[in-house]
């Protein structure tokens, strides 16, 4: 019979299994309730080996923050090909799966956590929201600055999904595919309103909608705006 020898791990791969040990155990419970203890219990490491690669909790969760972070950005990457209102609603269900996976992380990223205030988790959480900002305008095909109502118009939008998102995990009353449709309707309203009261905002509008099919989201909003207009 053979006996198994555990490998020693490299001190970056050591780190790397903290940070995911870490963000495991910030994902189902609030940090402040998670312990280096429980840490270094879940790793099979000693207390102050954790101490060895992390000087405090304070940096093992930033560097669970960041990986979460980094995560979160991915999911507004998306291929410009087909319609915008498509192409929302896959970036939402990719959102919200990572809410529904991290819910205390995600929640903790957006609202500081034990780290609330630090200049670290403010990068952070200013990271995702500029990575989803940039993505959206790529995703209606503008290049270079933004004009002024439309960076309004995305910036509000990306505020509204996160702050959603926050209110739909205390408690999820509202089922979350209708939830995503209606973050993407928000969006093609938040547009239409500002189309409303600048050309040039009605000109990138009308070529997007010009790609929308007859069932897609968007056409779905202005259906229902026109019955409740002729009720």
């Amino acid at each position: 019979m053979t006996t198994g020898v555990r490998r020693r791990l490299g001190v970056e791969e050591r780190r790397q299994q903290l940070i995911g040990v870490a963000l495991e155990l910030f994902s189902s419970r609030s940090p402040d309730e998670v312990s280096i203890d429980e840490i270094a219990s879940r790793a099979g490491i000693s207390r102050p080996l954790v101490y060895h690669y992390f000087p405090g909790k304070l940096s093992l969760y930033e560097a669970a923050l960041r990986r979460a972070a980094e995560d979160l950005s991915s999911r507004f990457t998306e291929p410009h090909e087909g319609p915008l209102g498509s192409r929302l609603r896959r970036v939402m269900a990719r959102f919200f799966d990572f809410v529904e996976e991290h819910g205390p992380g995600f929640s903790a990223l957006m609202r500081g956590g034990p780290a609330v205030g630090s200049s670290t988790t403010n990068a952070l959480v200013d990271s995702v929201r500029q990575a989803a900002y940039e993505q959206m305008l790529a995703h209606m095909g503008v290049v270079g600055p933004a004009p002024a109502r439309l960076e309004l118009v995305v910036r509000s939008w990306i505020s509204l999904v996160e702050s959603t998102a926050l209110i739909w995990l205390d408690g999820r009353r509202v089922p979350r595919e209708e939830l995503e449709a209606q973050l993407v309707q928000n969006f093609a309203a938040l547009a239409a309103v500002a189309a409303a009261r600048d050309e040039e905002m009605a000109t990138l509008l009308r070529g997007l909608v010009k790609q929308e099919p007859g069932d897609g989201p968007f056409t779905d909003l202005a259906a229902r705006l026109i019955s409740l207009a002729t009720d």
